[in-house]
């Protein structure tokens, strides 16, 4: 009993002779006018190139990202910008050509997502806390879950900063505390009427 065809599947000796075809086709344009811009893609390669852009996707190593769509369109990009320079004579695997193009794109949309993830801890270890989390009325224990977090996602050096940080604003608002604004302004109000 022959299984049933997966959704993404993709027939790779089709998908050769497309490429070939394609690639006979961008031959003939640039022998008529070599200034003429590369042709674009048929569709049934453009739909092998997102077939394989969402399985891969799908593997353990790719599937739980919330980013996992931007990845998916950098490889199928990736492809369609690199589809001109497959080479049917010395290769006759299509797929696995534009499957690596696809993995290269998804590691390098990982590496760009976690360097702006590093960005955000960083701006939220430098600023104070209590000035854009908390709003009047809101519960301490998101400050106490917001800290917990950061410390155990940043790397230790970043951490040990925070920890300091922390302790300081701790420090400022408990003086901040001990006199409230009134006191400032009796203790002004007297010295410059005994004056």
């Amino acid at each position: 009993m022959a299984r049933a065809k997966s959704i993404h599947y993709v027939d790779n000796k089709k998908f050769h002779e497309e490429m070939v075809n394609y690639k006979n086709h961008c031959a003939e344009v640039k022998k008529k006018d070599p200034d003429e811009l590369i042709p674009i893609i048929p569709d049934y390669i453009g739909d092998c190139f997102m077939k394989i852009a969402e399985r891969l996707s799908l593997r353990p190593n790719f599937v739980n990202y919330t980013f996992r769509d931007e990845m998916i369109s950098d490889g199928i990009e990736n492809c369609v910008q690199s589809a001109h320079n497959f080479n049917p004579e010395r290769s006759s695997n299509p797929f696995s050509y534009f499957t690596q193009i696809i993995y290269f794109a998804f590691i390098r949309r990982i590496q760009k997502e976690k360097k702006q993830v590093t960005i955000k801890h960083k701006l939220i270890s430098k600023s104070n806390l209590d000035d854009f989390a908390l709003q009047p009325g809101d519960d301490r224990d998101f400050k106490n879950q917001m800290t917990e977090y950061l410390q155990k996602n940043l790397p230790m050096d970043s951490q040990e900063k925070i920890a300091e940080e922390i302790k300081q604003s701790k420090k400022k608002r408990k003086k901040r505390t001990s006199k409230n604004s009134l006191d400032y302004f009796f203790e002004n109000y007297e010295d410059s009427a005994t004056k």
